[in-house]
């Protein structure tokens, strides 16, 4: 397919068109022209108001519940969803049933994406079955395509374990994923204690359950010399321990969810399920403390944190509600939306070019010759997603029918034009 794309603004750091409103011929998967007023004939143009177009965005952080849990999601439906919000390549959770903690499993993951509009890059377990006891087949499953390794929603807990995992992935130059959860702290907790979990009466998650594993973890990182990506940081004093890790030299990223940039723990006294969401949302200064770090460059990435619920477990008494909230199709909209002083560039960066970085992606970049792995994007116009409109089997989101700034045009990717 031939596409072509007309009177689009180039948003890439490292295009020699960045900045500039060009038009770009698309031809066998690669960006065949870069030029103004081109009249090649194309099976389709696309064209419009105020288009931006950038590297293909990466989310770094999803649960595609493929296989075991098909009910939440499947890789088909998530790879849609993915598509819907922008995304060419998706990082996949491990906590599958059986745990994608051999190469079987990761190649599976990998191939079942072949005919999808995205590529599944699989997150391998560092420990066997995500239990923490012994560590998985890293290596293994790194020859097999495994872009990093975390053990997902049940986050290491042995500093001994975790610091042989480092040292073990430092040999081919492989990051962990840590989410930031000290388990035996606020076990039972529902929500971010403090004052509002207290009003409530709602057993509190203290914020000492993520800053304790998150120094701890930036130690064993400082002695093993190895790589650590902290997804989900939910603290203004994680940011600040994350700060201070970058400025001394050590391998340290971080990634943000979009809704905990939006919410604070304040929203949770209508008793929102949706809002149940693990780390928790933290005060309304944790939250401003966020927004910062995204606009000042001390956060690396945006992660959706996509984590799909049924029915049955989000409508229903909150005690009894799981964890999480969907967010690959919301993402964009939301970082648009609530911050609307951040530039293109930096958009693309946080949706697209650190994470190809800090993961060592194939690189794409907007010049004659590349591969054609495109996000189309609009900043300006209004709006909102209805149940209807969700392409993600569950519909555990908070920002269903909400009026956002900004759209998702489309992608293009593996050689075809993938449109909302």
């Amino acid at each position: 397919m031939n596409i072509l794309l007309k009177q689009v603004k180039i948003t890439d750091n490292n295009s020699p068109f960045n900045g500039k409103i060009f038009d770009l011929l698309i031809e066998n998967n690669s960006i065949s022209k870069i030029g103004i007023d081109l009249s090649d004939k194309a099976t389709m143009v696309i064209e419009g108001k105020d288009l931006c177009v950038s590297p293909g965005w990466v989310d770094t952080f999803s649960h595609f519940c493929d296989p075991g849990y098909e009910f939440k999601e499947t890789i088909e439906t998530g790879a849609n969803a993915a598509a819907s919000g922008g995304f060419t390549r998706v990082f996949t959770l491990p906590n599958t049933k059986p745990i994608t903690d051999n190469k079987s499993m990761i190649e599976y993951a990998a191939n079942q994406a072949n005919h999808l509009p995205i590529f599944v890059h699989p997150i391998g377990a560092i420990t066997q079955k995500t239990e923490g006891k012994e560590l998985a087949e890293m290596y293994d499953m790194r020859n097999s395509g495994a872009v990093a390794f975390s053990d997902g929603l049940n986050p290491v807990q042995s500093p001994g374990l975790f610091i042989k995992a480092l040292q073990y992935v430092k040999a081919f130059d492989g990051v962990l994923i840590q989410v930031p959860i000290d388990k035996s702290i606020g076990a039972s907790g529902l929500m971010n204690e403090g004052v509002i979990s207290t009003r409530l009466g709602l057993p509190g998650i203290p914020v000492i359950s993520e800053e304790s594993i998150l120094k701890r973890d930036i130690d064993l990182v400082r002695y093993t010399g190895s790589k650590i990506h902290f997804t989900g940081i939910s603290s203004a004093n994680s940011l600040n321990l994350i700060r201070a890790a970058k400025k001394e030299g050590l391998s340290v990223s971080c990634s943000v969810t979009p809704y905990h940039l939006f919410f604070c723990d304040e929203d949770l006294q209508g008793y929102d399920t949706f809002l149940k969401v693990n780390p928790p949302l933290r005060t309304k200064s944790d939250m401003l403390a966020l927004r910062d770090g995204v606009l000042d460059g001390s956060i690396d990435c945006i992660a959706s944190h996509h984590f799909p619920q049924d029915w049955d477990n989000k409508t229903c008494e909150f005690d009894a509600a799981a964890f999480g909230m969907i967010g690959l199709e919301t993402s964009y909209l939301v970082i648009n939306h609530l911050l609307e002083e951040l530039s293109d560039n930096r958009i693309v960066e946080l949706f697209s070019l650190n994470a190809r970085n800090i993961f060592q992606l194939p690189t794409t970049h907007i010049e004659e010759g590349a591969i054609a792995e495109l996000t189309i994007f609009q900043r300006q116009e209004k709006h909102s997603l209805s149940k209807a409109n969700f392409k993600s089997k569950s519909l555990n989101s908070a920002f269903i029918d909400r009026s956002l700034k900004g759209k998702v045009i489309g992608t293009i990717n593996k050689g075809k034009y993938y449109s909302n």
